[in-house]
């Protein structure tokens, strides 16, 4: 194969994967207002794309996603923060489609302590 090809199907390769992580990354599936939600965390993950917590709401059953592990981490809320049956406070992005409860979280509140995990996107009333 030519250099110049293997170079082309390359840069298209990689124009794809970072296409394929935008969609994955963006914000674009969620809507612009931000909500709280109070509820008690059935299961908790830490691992990679994206930390993620199920809450348990008076509207039902919600999956809270965090940011990626290193963003989540710097935020302060790592393992040993919440155990499932902690309730806390989520403030985020829910999704765009109503049947849908999936939420952006850019914030964790446990026990009155701020987790700011996307610090420049959290509105404030």
């Amino acid at each position: 194969m030519p250099k110049s090809t293997l170079s082309l199907s390359a840069l298209a390769g990689a124009a794809l994967f970072a296409g394929a992580a935008l969609a994955h990354h963006g914000w674009s599936w969620a809507e612009a207002d931000q909500i709280d939600l109070t509820g008690t965390i059935t299961t908790i993950s830490f691992a990679p794309p994206h930390p993620t917590l199920e809450l348990e709401t008076a509207e039902g059953s919600w999956r809270i996603e965090l940011g990626n592990p290193n963003q989540t981490q710097r935020s302060g809320f790592v393992e040993g923060v919440v155990a499932v049956g902690d309730e806390i406070t989520v403030r985020g992005n829910r999704s765009l489609d109503p049947d849908e409860k999936r939420l952006k979280a850019v914030r964790v509140v446990v026990e009155g302590k701020n987790y700011d995990i996307y610090p420049s996107r959290i509105v404030t009333n």
